[in-house]
This record gives structure tokens, C-alpha cells and sequence, in this order.
């Protein structure tokens, strides 16, 4: 290293960092039952080590402190693996997680902290050698590192870094086969009245001491109850967690048949889940699991919302194996599968404090002056939390209201629940007669997902969109809002970590479960429309209620059906029509062994169409075709991997079709692009496969079979390399989103074709390293989102000519030159880190406009 490299900077302590991965570089070599991931670890760090030697030269040792730290988990990380058996394959799946755990903080460190670091010793040693940096203002550019460094340290440390962010990108996206679906919920609201039902819950799971301890226990009470609010509740507690190794979280509801959940419990454990053909199969196969995990310690495993005469299903999960035990939430018992704890409705004094912190949150500071229309409203809500939360929280509201403006008596609320005893149905019933109509329909439209499911925002305003009108998704959007205020969903947010892999349950997604939202911001992102970070979620009672709400009619009739399908058996009702269905809302639901073997149905009067599948393979249905007043289609899969769709043609006829939305399904891409949908508008894929996609096409065609497709939205499509280059050819495209597609490196060359694009989000695609130089002929560009592209290292150089551009959302890229033509840009927002502010703030002086926001 030459003088100027080695010239001090700072009170440098040694070199110990670079001493401490060279220790665990040759400890991770010796651990052998983990040699292929270890193996790959400690390249990972041998090809560092050079450039935290070059570092540590000129570095204060705490500047390498995060990645000491890293250092420090991968040593114990180490010494725990060098203990575990070759054989004992669960602690190799368990932490196999956790040494790719490592290489992603390395990768982090590297494609962020590192980069902050090289460039700050640039500005410290230019300052040592007496270079001023210049204001932007200025005609004379700061020099370069490689102008400082050695030729051959430059392009070694460049080298290096290549080097790392390949070896760990296959470590950044990979198809969904490890999904995190029986982990255990968080807790998301404040608890009333659970403490002594969780005392006594926990006492009779961890006292093994009698001589009949419990093995099997479910816990029973009405819907609304919260029954799995509490095992939720019991499962984070500290004395449980520290007495089983495992804990299992299942939800019965959205994996009904045995086989399922053990090919679930499968993929959470690492293991590839193999097709049962029967439920003996699929016994033999959680047993092994089951004999291997007790090696490591206790397992418990919760089997939530389980429904009515369900004794054979819970009787395949009982076996005689030591420390294992089953907790079954349900509102029926079930006396031969094991004791029953009854869950109470909440006392008094509970009662009223959740009543208060529901009715008064975000409305009234207090409620201390209504106690006797408090106490009426509790007679009404029966001590169920749920019923308090819907309807308590309905009635005091209208109260206070009538308290403050005279709208209205609280005599004529009286009367809104008379029945002595009701059913927890009965009593949830009247709250749709208070709901505006267009209210209710929303309400009721949202029973054609299935139960429990997230569903995602954006899908229910595409459907309303249609169903509607297309005036703006504010409106849709206000709907939901309102429905949340009424207790009868909730709106949680997806957050995810753009460097992790993102593991899937059916219904797509880890929720942040500590700040759920009352709403969903109405200025969300640009022009108000994207929501995909956004989700709905709902009681199963409350998908009861909007269900029954229609039974009265004759199947025929209804504006909503449901159509649910187990293995090759229709309904009866389904069988002997004789009539076509004037249904404009049709869910058809089917199971894993259903074989797309379809009887014919006459549907001339849907316009949206819900496909929940579970099969690996499924036939859209012939008669989808006779569906011409067909406007949008959604196919949602819930089952292990992406589903192969076919007969894709029938919808080539629907003249009226104009979205699309495909979920966790495996197509070719060109099957779309190529087909004849004249008024297509916008095409959804989410978590798809497109590893089937040929490029080897004319591109002249696509305009002919897409003229109207004004927006298309692929998210967490792991399998994207490169957009193909006919989509260059959709002029008509006003929105582009491709996020979460870890994978994508190209964009079309020829994306400035798209003379009409407004919208262009690449938002999460760590690997896109730049955009095509023709990307400043998009002149409608109004907003681009390059938020999270950690290796975007460079606009394009003549990106100044988009006048209409007014947004940029850029967090995280630091590494990004900005070219000089940026300053051309009048009017400009930007929304970034605060680090990656620093790249703007230079500009403002020539940017007079320049609206900087950090921290979003």
C-alpha cells in the first residue's frame, strides 16, 4: 500500500476485525456437518478479508462495529452447529436458516455500510491531502478514488465486492418453498379479562407432574370469545416458549384437510412436502417429522378454529410420542379427542374497559359521563368481545353523537337487540341494517374470499372498480376505511425486509401485527391507486354473517355466490340448475385433489369472477367463455407451490374483460401478452412463476392483441430475470410496477417506446443495477420509484429531458450517480433516506424547486 493509502486518519486501534474473521473463516471450515453452507460462509468471507484489511488501515475500529458484531453471532453461531449430529436433520434445517441469516448481514453490510464507509475515507483522505471539496455550484468536480487509491487496490476492492454480490445472490430471492405458515401470530391489540384463563390454559399444558397430565386440550367458547386471542397470547409466553423447543401455529380454516397441514408443518420445517395419496400417508409422514423434532426438545402444536365434527381429523394428529402435545381451539367440543376448557365471556369490569378503549380510540377523550348508556350497551354485547367491539362500539358511538348534535334518541336503539339468549350471528345481524347500501354491498362482496384469509387491498378495489365504476380507488378505498371504523374487517400493512427472503403463508405475507392501521392513508402513493402493501382481514363469524345474508334467495337468484367444491363433488344445488345464475359476483373455491373435471354452468350475468384453488395443476372452466359480461378475473392459489394454469384461451372471447389478477400461479407470461384481450386495462401477477418465458417472438403483435392494456403490476415474481422485450411494445401502458423481483437485472432496451408510461415503479429490485438510456424518451413520466435498488449504480445520463417528471422515490441507493442533467428538472420531489439525501442536497442550489423528504 502506497503512502497515500497508509497516511492516518484517525487513532486506529489494530486491526482486529480482519484478525476475527480469519479466526471464524477456519473455525466455519471445521464444522462438517454443515460443510456445503459453511463452506459457502466462509468464502463469503475470505473474499471480504482483503477489503476489511484495506479498510482497517484507515478506519477507527468502531467504524467496523456492526460488521464485528456479525462476526461475533456467526462464532456462536459456529460453536452451536460444530455440536449438532449429521443425522439430526431438524437442528440442520433450524440453523441452516440461520447461517444464510449471516451471509444476508454480510451482504447487507457490503452493499450499504461498506459503500458509506469507502466513501467517506475518500473525502478524508482528500482532505489530508489538502483537496477542498467544491460546492455543487462549482465547475471542479471532486476527484475520484481510483484517482487517489492504486490502480490495483481500486480494482481489487471493486473486484471483491462483484465477487460477494453474486455469491449471495441466490441468497436473496428463492422460490417459495420454505413458507412460514405455522408460525405462531403476534398480538396486535391491548388484552382484557384473559389473565386467569391464561393461568389456568398454561398450568394444565406444563404440569407433566400428575398422573394423568393433559397431552390433548381444546379450548371451547362461542365465536367472538377470543379463543385465539388467548392461545396466541399463551404461545408467547416466556414460561411456555422456554418449555417447548417447538411451536406450531395452524389455522385450520384456511388448510381444512389433514393432509395439508402436515405437507404445511413439512415446508416450515425445511423439508419438501411430497404429494400424499392418502391421509395414511400423510400420518406416517408427520410422524417421522414429529420423532425427529422431539429429539431437540417439547412440541406443542396449536390447531386453531376447528370446525364442527371434526373427531377423525383431530384424532390422525394424536400419537403416543413423549413431549408432544395438542392445543385446539374450536367452538364446539370434542369430548373423545381430549378435556375441554371453557372459555367464559369477559366479566363486568373488562367488559366496560374494552367497550372504552374501543369506543374512545381515535374519537372521545373519555366516556366517564355515559355510564348509563354504557351499561345498556354492555347488556347487548353479552360479555363477547367481539360483539362489543361491533356492535357496543356502534351503539355508544351513535349515542355520543346524539349527546352532542340531537340526531337521534337512544330509546330507538333499544330495540336493535331483543332476542334473551341470540346466537352470536343473530346478534351481529342488525348491524347491516344500519350500514348504508352501498356499505353493505362492499361488506357482503368481501365473503367471496375465503375465511381468514389477507386479502389484499389492491384486489378488492379492482373488483369494486368494475362492479362501481371506475371513478377514482379514493372511493373504494373510503369504503374499506369505513367498514374498519365499524369493526367488521381490519386493515394491517405488509412490511417486509427488502434484503430477506420473503416466505409466504396462503395468504402472502408476514404482518406487522404491533401497529395495525384504523385506515389506509388515501394519498398512499401516486395518483392514490397503489394499495399493494395493504391488507384486509376478517373474522370468520363476520364471513358468516355477510354469507347468510344472501341465503334466503334461491341459489340462482343471489348477487353473490359461492361455490365451494371438495375434491370432484359439487353441490347439489349446483347439479340440478335449470336456470342460469344471475350472479354478478361468482367465487368458486375447490381443494388440492379437485382435478378441474367442470359441469357446465350458465353464468351470463358475472362480471367478476374469484377462483380460490389448491391443486397444482387447474383448467380454467369452459364456461367462463359464455361469461360475456365477464370484467375482471382473480385466481388466488392456496396451496404448497405455484399452480400450473391452463386453458387459458376461454377468456380470448370476453370482449368485456379488462383486469386480470393472478396470485401464486405458474404461467408463461407470453400466454397473456399474446392473447386477443381486446379491453384488457390491467394485468395483476403476484408471487408467479415466469420461468417458462420465450422471448423469441414479433413484437409487432402485441399491440394488435393488447391495444387498452394501460397498467401492469408484477410483485415477488422470484423467478424474473428480464422483462421481456415485447412488453416495450404496449404503447398503450400508462403504469409499470415491477416490485419485489429480486431476480430482475434488464429491463427492455427499448422501454422508451412507451410513450405513454406515467408511472414506472421498480421499487425492491435489489439486483437491477441500472435503466436503459431510453428511459428519457418516456415523456408522460410523472413519478419513478427506484426505492430499495441497492445496486442501481446510475440514472440515465439525459434524464433531465423527462419535463413532466414531478416524483422520484429513490431510499436506499446510495450507490447511484445522479447525472448532471437531474438539474434540468424543475419541480421536483424526492422522496429518499437520509443518506441517500446527500446525493440530492448538492443539487439544490441549481434545483431552486427541489422538494427533499428523508426518513419515509
Amino acid at each position: 500500500m502506497n503512502n497515500v493509502v497508509s497516511v492516518g486518519v484517525g487513532s486506529v486501534t489494530g486491526a482486529v476485525v480482519s484478525e476475527l474473521l480469519k479466526a471464524i473463516i477456519e473455525e466455519a471450515k471445521m464444522v462438517l456437518s454443515f460443510k456445503s453452507v459453511y463452506m459457502e460462509l466462509a468464502s463469503t468471507m475470505e473474499k471480504m478479508l482483503p477489503i476489511i484489511m484495506e479498510i482497517e488501515m484507515l478506519q477507527r475500529a468502531e467504524e467496523l462495529q456492526d460488521l464485528e458484531n456479525i462476526i461475533d453471532e456467526a462464532r456462536v453461531l459456529v460453536q452451536k452447529c460444530s455440536q449438532v449430529k449429521r443425522w439430526n436433520l431438524p437442528s440442520k434445517v433450524k440453523y441452516t436458516r440461520k447461517i444464510e441469516g449471516i451471509n444476508k448481514k454480510m451482504l447487507t453490510f457490503c452493499q450499504i455500510q461498506l459503500q458509506l464507509i469507502m466513501l467517506r475515507n475518500q473525502r478524508l483522505i482528500m482532505h489530508q491531502l489538502g483537496f477542498r471539496f467544491c460546492s455543487a455550484s462549482s465547475s471542479v468536480l471532486s476527484p475520484d478514488l481510483s484517482e487517489i487509491l492504486p490502480v490495483d487496490t481500486t480494482v481489487a476492492i471493486h473486484i471483491y465486492l462483484e465477487s460477494i454480490y453474486k455469491e449471495l445472490d441466490v441468497l436473496n430471492v428463492s422460490p417459495p418453498v420454505y413458507r412460514d405458515i405455522c408460525s405462531v401470530p403476534k398480538i396486535h391489540k391491548l388484552l382484557f379479562g384473559l389473565d386467569l384463563p391464561l393461568m389456568e390454559v398454561k398450568k394444565k399444558l406444563l404440569d407433566d407432574d400428575d398422573d394423568d397430565p393433559v397431552v390433548s386440550l381444546v379450548v371451547s367458547a362461542p365465536p367472538g370469545c377470543g379463543k385465539t386471542t388467548l392461545v396466541t397470547q399463551l404461545c408467547h409466553d416466556d414460561d411456555i416458549k422456554e418449555k417447548f423447543e417447538y411451536i406450531f401455529f395452524c389455522d385450520v380454516s384456511s388448510a381444512p384437510t389433514f393432509r395439508t397441514i402436515v405437507q404445511n408443518l413439512l415446508q416450515h420445517n425445511g423439508y419438501e412436502a411430497p404429494t400424499y395419496e392418502n391421509d395414511s400417508q400423510a400420518v406416517d409422514g408427520l410422524r417421522k417429522l414429529l420423532e425427529e423434532l422431539k429429539e431437540e426438545g417439547p412440541i406443542l402444536l396449536v390447531l386453531d378454529d376447528v370446525p364442527q365434527g371434526a373427531e377423525s381429523f383431530l384424532q390422525k394428529f394424536q400419537m403416543n410420542i413423549l413431549n408432544f402435545k395438542i392445543l385446539v381451539t374450536s367452538r364446539y367440543e370434542f369430548p373423545s379427542f381430549g378435556s375441554t376448557y371453557h372459555l367464559k365471556p369477559l366479566g363486568d369490569e373488562d367488559a366496560r374497559s374494552l367497550l372504552i378503549e374501543r369506543a374512545t380510540l381515535g374519537h372521545y377523550k373519555t366516556l366517564d359521563s355515559f355510564e348509563d348508556p354504557l351499561q345498556k350497551t354492555l347488556k347487548r354485547c353479552y360479555g363477547i368481545p367481539l360483539l362489543i367491539e361491533v356492535i357496543g362500539v356502534q351503539l355508544i358511538s351513535k349515542f355520543v353523537n346524539w349527546a352532542r348534535h340531537e340526531v337521534e334518541s337512544w330509546s330507538e336503539e333499544e330495540t336493535v337487540l331483543d332476542s334473551p339468549q341470540p346466537t352470536v350471528l343473530e346478534c351481529l345481524q342488525p348491524i347491516l341494517n344500519v350500514l348504508e347500501p352501498h356499505l353493505k354491498d362492499c361488506f357482503l362482496d368481501i365473503g367471496s374470499f375465503l375465511t381468514q384469509g389477507k386479502i389484499r387491498v389492491s384486489i378488492i378495489v379492482d373488483i369494486w372498480m368494475e362492479l362501481y365504476g371506475e371513478g377514482s380507488s379514493i372511493d373504494h378505498v373510503e369504503c374499506l376505511n369505513d367498514l374498519a371504523i365499524h369493526n367488521l374487517l381490519k386493515l394491517d400493512t405488509l412490511w417486509t425486509n427488502e434484503h430477506e427472503n420473503i416466505f409466504f403463508d396462503c395468504h402472502h405475507g408476514p404482518l406487522v401485527a404491533d401497529n395495525p392501521l384504523k385506515r389506509i392513508p388515501l394519498a398512499y402513493d401516486y395518483k392514490d391507486s397503489f394499495y399493494n402493501n395493504f391488507v384486509v382481514t376478517q373474522h370468520s363469524i363476520l364471513r358468516e354473517l355477510a354469507i347468510c345474508q344472501s341465503k334466503s334467495e334461491k341459489h340462482h337468484e343471489r348477487k353473490r355466490l359461492n361455490l365451494e367444491i371438495r375434491e370432484d363433488t359439487f353441490p347439489d344445488w349446483c347439479l340440478d340448475l335449470g336456470q342460469p345464475i344471475s350472479a354478478c359476483l361468482l367465487s368458486i373455491s375447490t381443494d388440492d385433489l379437485f382435478s378441474s373435471t367442470w359441469v357446465e354452468m350458465d353464468c351470463p350475468s358475472v362480471e367478476a369472477l374469484v377462483l380460490n384453488v389448491s391443486s397444482s395443476s387447474y383448467a380454467l372452466p369452459n364456461f367462463i367463455a359464455t361469461m360475456k359480461k365477464l370484467k375482471v378475473v382473480v385466481i388466488i392459489n392456496h396451496g404448497l407451490g405455484p399452480a400450473k394454469l391452463t386453458n387459458l384461451s376461454c377468456l380470448s372471447s370476453l370482449t368485456n374483460l379488462k383486469r386480470i389478477r393472478f396470485e401464486k400461479i405458474s404461467i408463461n407470461l407470453l400466454d397473456i401478452l399474446l392473447s386477443r384481450l381486446g379491453s384488457l386495462k390491467k394485468l395483476s401477477l403476484f408471487m408467479c412463476s415466469l420461468s417458462e418465458v420465450s422471448y423469441n417472438i414479433e413484437e409487432k403483435a402485441i399491440p394488435e392483441v393488447l391495444p387498452s392494456l394501460q397498467e401492469i403490476d408484477i410483485n415477488y415474481c422470484y423467478d424474473l430475470y428480464e422483462l421481456p422485450d415485447c412488453v416495450s411494445e404496449v404503447v398503450s401502458l400508462k403504469k409499470l410496477s415491477i416490485t419485489n423481483c429480486g431476480k430482475l437485472s434488464l429491463l427492455p432496451k427499448d422501454i422508451g417506446n412507451l410513450s405513454n408510461l406515467e408511472v414506472l415503479r421498480l421499487s425492491s429490485c435489489i439486483n437491477l443495477c441500472e435503466l436503459p438510456e431510453t428511459t428519457d424518451r418516456l415523456c408522460d413520466l410523472r413519478f419513478l420509484d427506484m426505492s430499495d435498488c441497492l445496486a442501481l449504480k446510475k440514472l440515465p445520463s439525459e434524464i433531465g429531458k423527462l419535463q413532466k417528471l414531478e416524483k422520484i422515490s429513490m431510499r436506499m441507493c446510495l450507490g447511484c450517480e445522479l447525472p448532471n442533467s437531474v438539474r434540468n428538472l424543475e419541480n421536483l420531489e424526492v422522496e429518499c433516506d437520509e443518506k441517500t439525501g446527500l446525493l440530492w442536497e448538492r443539487m439544490k442550489p441549481e434545483m431552486r424547486n427541489l422538494k427533499i423528504f428523508r426518513g419515509i
